[in-house]
């Protein structure tokens, strides 16, 4: 994952626009959309200055209760949190799919 370039942004700052470098839309929605479950945020949006950049610049503006930066933090720990888990419980299926087809290779051959 690309790192934000948060060129002086002090954290008083309750709008910011963000530049993302070398990501696209798949990174930029799914922080748009743990941005915007932030009941602190009032507003979030990305855009890509062209197709053939890999550029991303997501505007975050909060209420003031928080400040953009700490808002976009906690959307890339809820990201990361929730691709961890993601990751975790398609491990678990792959293991247990192996063992059942382990289990019916053993059978087959008890039957042959």
């Amino acid at each position: 994952m690309a790192q934000a370039m948060e060129e002086d942004v002090p954290d008083q700052f309750f709008g910011t626009t963000f530049q993302i470098d070398e990501e696209d839309h798949t990174l930029a929605n799914s922080l748009r959309f743990f941005l915007n479950k932030n009941p602190h945020v009032s507003f979030c949006g990305y855009s890509m200055p062209h197709p053939s950049e890999e550029l991303v610049n997501l505007r975050v503006q909060t209420s003031g209760r928080i400040s953009a930066s700490k808002a976009l933090r906690t959307a890339c720990e809820d990201l990361k949190d929730a691709s961890n888990h993601t990751l975790s419980t398609f491990q678990k299926a792959v293991k247990a799919k192996r063992e059942r087809d382990q289990q019916q290779q053993q059978q087959q051959q008890q039957q042959q």
